[in-house]
């Protein structure tokens, strides 16, 4: 076999494997996170947004008005607020298996509602259907469908 000719393949390899990898560590972001533009103003999306979880039969367990947090701290920042969703149906499913506890962390589903300098309002959430494929098992399958359900009530918001 020719010695160049390996030489050549390997670092071709070696070049793709690189290549993959730079690749991949800069577009992980943009598929992690989802951003949508609303095309309505703050306090219209977030009162849309809180009839469509109420519709959707979900829970809004808190609301992080971020805007005023940092303000009490001496901070000024556009308008912000982070929702902490829940649906029973979901949590009870994971949390009633010890081995699937382990993605207690992620719950509950987070939503943020925000203004950027330009006025735009945008909502944004974790792409949760991709991060639960490597789990598999019952935290894929309940997670895809909380994540299905979540991305109704956004493109409601959306469309409205």
């Amino acid at each position: 076999m020719n010695k160049k000719l390996v030489f050549v393949g390997l670092g071709a390899l070696v070049a793709g494997v690189v290549l993959t990898a730079v690749i991949g560590f800069f577009s992980l972001p943009s598929l992690m996170m989802l951003e949508d533009r609303s095309p309505n103003d703050f306090e219209t999306t977030v009162a849309l947004f809180e009839q469509e979880v109420r519709a959707g039969g979900w829970s809004v367990l808190k609301v992080h008005d971020m805007q005023g947090i940092l303000k009490n701290h001496g901070h000024d920042v556009a308008a912000v607020k982070i929702y902490e969703l829940c649906s029973s149906r979901y949590s009870a499913e994971i949390l009633a298996l010890d081995d699937e506890r382990i993605v207690s962390p992620l719950m509950p589903c987070r939503v943020a509602i925000y203004e950027k300098s330009d006025g735009s309002v945008y909502i944004a959430r974790m792409n949760s259907q991709l991060m639960a494929m490597p789990f598999g098992g019952v935290i894929n399958r309940v997670m895809q469908s909380a994540a299905v359900e979540t991305e109704v009530v956004i493109r409601n918001v959306l469309n409205s």
